[in-house]
């Protein structure tokens, strides 16, 4: 572990290293206030959550766990190859240009679903190559009958506009147009936008129900809806939307739901919005095998914050995700780190959208080596390279730990997790 390594003034004055202990308690006395001080578990509801946690206990041990490394893995072998599926040409050749020849397990086994109009609950780990699975049949769909309208639902800003951007690269030279409705950006805009024929619609769900209220969106044209990470929506308090925004669509529509976790409220949505639904997972596991996980112990009279500035400073830390609870603790602390000379942003509910893409952009673009994010980061982003992720407020439950940690060690890389207790 790495409480030896990076301990500091602890060896003379007798001082006690503080042992597992329900999340959100002072982890030590006299020093700077952690994120989630006073507090312990997930936002107690509403839009993005707020301030206000209720308790969850999550034993320190589930945060250690090497990564597994072995000679020879047993490898997916696909029924299909993309040139396989009956798709339109051109869709072929744009998927062919982006470099993709054999599908990922989701996409293998949930794409020939998707072409003949199934309804479908895909249950995969992030990572999996998912949106692309219901990006492609739905394109196809649409050149196949250009009056076809879909819809796609994303808990964050983030994800509905990475979901864009993949769309784009997919519709190029097809003249199928989209427009992203999300919070933090100027209505007004999207207003604009949504007066052209638009046969994709992607958003979150609190701007989506505006538009609706707005009667800029007519809901009974969408015949196809998405709703991705609906387990993350759930969680975020948007149910009440999604459940609006479905009411307002036909009764006959092709239904796709897509969720790394399934509860017994998943199950009651999946009832109440499905019909007769194929089930495809893809998940194997609660966290990446080729994640090196690890706890960080903070000593009785440590600084937090120190003991950080040290683990940074390691040459190895060339590519870090932290992730705080508060929006305050995670401008804070970006501040707090840049002022120590480290080149370090921040994204949080309180920035608007552009300064959110901004700060994004410069980490992917490695114009900055750190990244402090609330759990907004957590879902469905692809960052590349991140070598680390640092739980520097223990996460609100083990789901959150496992799509936080997922940031690191993707594809065929090995990454660390390190957690904060």
């Amino acid at each position: 572990m790495f409480s030896n390594t990076f301990r500091s003034g602890s060896t003379s004055s007798g001082s006690r290293s503080s042992g597992p202990r329900r999340f959100g308690a002072p982890s030590h006395r006299g020093s700077r206030p952690s994120f989630n001080r006073g507090h312990s578990s997930r936002p107690s509801g509403g839009r993005g959550g707020g301030n206000r946690f209720k308790g969850s206990y999550i034993d320190v041990s589930k945060f250690v766990k090497k990564a597994i490394i072995t000679e020879e893995v047993a490898e997916y072998v696909p029924e299909h190859l993309f040139k396989d599926f009956h798709i339109e040409e051109q869709l072929k050749k744009n998927i062919i240009s982006k470099g993709y020849t054999t599908p990922t397990p989701i996409q293998d086994r949930i794409i020939p679903h998707l072409l003949r109009g199934e309804d479908v609950v895909g249950i995969a780990n992030t990572g999996t190559g998912k949106t692309a699975a219901f990006l492609i049949p739905l394109i196809n769909k649409v050149l196949l009958n250009r009056k076809e309208n879909v819809l796609i639902i994303a808990p964050t800003r983030e994800l509905a506009i990475q979901i864009q951007d993949e769309l784009r690269e997919f519709v190029k030279g097809m003249k199928i147009f989209s427009v992203c409705a999300v919070g933090g950006a100027p209505i007004g805009k999207q207003i604009y936008e949504l007066r052209y024929h638009n046969n994709f619609i992607i958003g979150t769900p609190g701007r989506l129900k505006d538009l609706v209220e707005r009667k800029v969106i007519n809901l009974a044209t969408f015949n196809t809806i998405v709703l991705d990470e609906a387990d993350r929506m759930l969680d975020m308090g948007f149910v009440a939307d999604m459940k609006l925004i479905m009411a307002g669509m036909p009764k006959e529509r092709h239904t796709l739901f897509f969720s790394a976790t399934i509860s017994g409220d998943i199950e009651k949505l999946i009832k109440d919005f499905l019909r007769d639904p194929v089930r495809i997972s893809v998940k194997t596991q609660d966290t990446a095998a080729n994640v090196d996980q690890d706890i960080v112990r903070v000593a009785y009279g440590e600084e937090k914050i120190n003991v950080l500035k040290k683990l940074l400073s390691a040459p190895e830390f060339s590519k870090v995700l932290i992730f705080g609870r508060t929006k305050h603790g995670v401008e804070r602390l970006s501040k707090d780190l840049g002022s120590f000379g480290f080149k370090a942003e921040s994204i949080h509910g309180d920035k608007n959208l552009s300064r959110r893409q901004r700060a994004l952009s410069q980490f992917k673009g490695n114009q900055i080596t750190i990244l402090v994010a609330t759990d907004v980061a957590a879902r469905g982003l692809d960052i590349p390279d991140v070598t680390h992720v640092i739980n520097y407020d223990t996460p609100s439950t083990f789901e959150d730990y496992i799509h936080r940690i997922g940031r690191t060690g993707r594809g065929n890389k090995k990454g660390k997790a390190l957690t904060f207790v």
